[in-house]
């Protein structure tokens, strides 16, 4: 009888890749995929460790699953318990700890664990611990995907680790330092992706823009972009988040000139203040990243400029915050990801004086989605009239209506109104109208 296991993660689109590959690691075993529900065999966590309250998040996931199935094993994986090391050997809902880099070898460990001599030394025996020394290693870790359950969009982990330690950031610790995945490697995995119908791929990693930099043969990330663009049968390539500085002129031009990058680029800010930025660690002004907007919208007609931005940041006084918010007026992203600071144990942020009170984290944080509900409107609105390509998704229903939705190249939510089947189709349509975050469309 197949044992069974339920999987369950948290986090970032990285970690999500690493379950799904996790995933196809323990199908390929024999093993049976259940919901995360009571009554599995073994319930996997891949944890995340980006605030204290992911950390908090990653032990109640994990004390549920003991909970749902007291006999189960439970597994924790990913960047909590990389970065808590020891410290969580001693709770007891967890039965085996994989730490990152040690991903890849989930079935030969779960074997190990499930074949000890009996039960009785089963249940005498410690946490199983598989971890290693993130911070020392150069090895890039073998995990792949041939599919994604269906979804016509398959994300592609293209790098690991971090060397760029900004002030409030844990990750560089539980990821370790930059750590680039072959070009051979990445664009085989492309290859299958397309052949099982994927259409559209998105680059990610834990610092995409560090790409190639540990590399003998120094490949970069356009380098990657332009072999990928090359691999038959994907229409699309989607960047995931960038860092401001690989925004040169080079940069642009080279991937301009690929009609099958999307125009879409989320660039990470924090602050567009420049005092912020220095106490952050963010290495860039606020005039270098506007310069690298400017030089986007030079080469591309409208593209989806999308950030993140810290409110409440140690230090950050009222005429700090009026300058990010001032810039963030300026540049008219399509989508600002507001994020209220939370004190990271472990960071030098979390000891800075003069942390911000929450009332005004909260105010400061409503002010700026009020801002970004306003862009993203007035962004979306700029396409009505206009045509539009859509890679179709799925089908919902709309005050009694179908309509298949996707979305478009500036990865806008769009839908049209057909009695075909249109799942994973590349079609063009006119948007007629705007439903809240939904661009609508009549006919194709």
């Amino acid at each position: 009888m197949k044992k069974t296991v339920a999987l369950h993660n948290l986090g970032c689109k990285v970690n999500a890749y690493e379950l799904e590959a996790m995933q196809q690691l323990l199908e390929e075993a024999g093993y049976e995929i259940v919901p995360f529900t009571p009554g599995a065999d073994i319930y996997i966590i891949n944890t995340c460790t980006v605030t204290n309250i992911a950390d908090r998040k990653s032990r109640q996931m994990l004390h549920k699953a003991k909970k749902m199935n007291p006999a189960a094993i439970v597994v924790a994986t990913g960047c909590y318990v990389q970065a808590q090391g020891e410290k969580i050997e001693k709770d007891p809902s967890i039965d085996i700890i994989i730490g990152n880099n040690k991903k890849q070898d989930l079935i030969e460990i779960l074997k190990e664990y499930e074949n000890c001599s009996s039960e009785k030394e089963q249940e005498d025996s410690a946490v199983c611990t598989h971890m290693i020394d993130i911070n020392h290693t150069g090895e890039y870790e073998n995990l792949s995907i041939t599919g994604t359950g269906g979804h016509t969009r398959a994300y592609i982990k293209v790098q690991d680790g971090c060397n760029q330690f900004c002030s409030y950031c844990i990750i560089p610790f539980a990821r370790g330092r930059v750590r680039s995945r072959s070009e051979n490697d990445v664009v085989g995995e492309v290859k299958t992706l397309a052949g099982n119908g994927h259409q559209e791929v998105v680059l990610t990693g834990i610092h995409l823009s560090s790409y190639g930099v540990d590399l003998e043969e120094r490949d970069s990330l356009l380098g990657l972009i332009r072999a990928i663009h090359d691999v038959e049968g994907i229409q699309r390539i989607r960047l995931g988040s960038l860092e401001p500085r690989i925004i040169t002129e080079e940069f642009v031009k080279g991937i301009a000139a690929l009609p099958k990058v999307c125009p879409h680029f989320h660039l990470s800010l924090q602050s567009g203040c420049n005092e912020t930025l220095k106490r952050m660690n963010r290495r860039y002004t606020s005039e270098e990243y506007m310069d690298g907007c400017r030089l986007l919208r030079k080469y591309y007609d409208n593209p989806a400029l999308t950030t993140d931005i810290i409110v409440g940041f140690p230090g950050e006084t009222t005429e700090e915050f009026e300058a990010s918010e001032a810039f963030v007026k300026a540049v008219r992203f399509f989508e600002t990801h507001i994020f209220k600071y939370s004190q990271r144990e472990g960071t030098k942020a979390a000891v800075m004086q003069e942390q911000i009170q929450e009332q005004q984290k909260h105010e400061r944080s409503q002010k700026l989605l009020e801002l970004d509900e306003q862009r993203r409107m007035e962004y979306m609105d700029q396409f009505l009239g206009h045509r539009v390509e859509i890679l179709i998704e799925e089908q919902i229903e709309l005050n009694g209506i179908k309509y298949w939705t996707g979305y478009t190249r500036e990865y806008i939510r769009a839908a049209v109104k057909s009695e075909e089947v249109l799942r994973n189709c590349l079609i063009e349509a006119t948007v007629v109208n705007r439903q809240q975050n939904l661009l609508l469309s009549e006919t194709v």
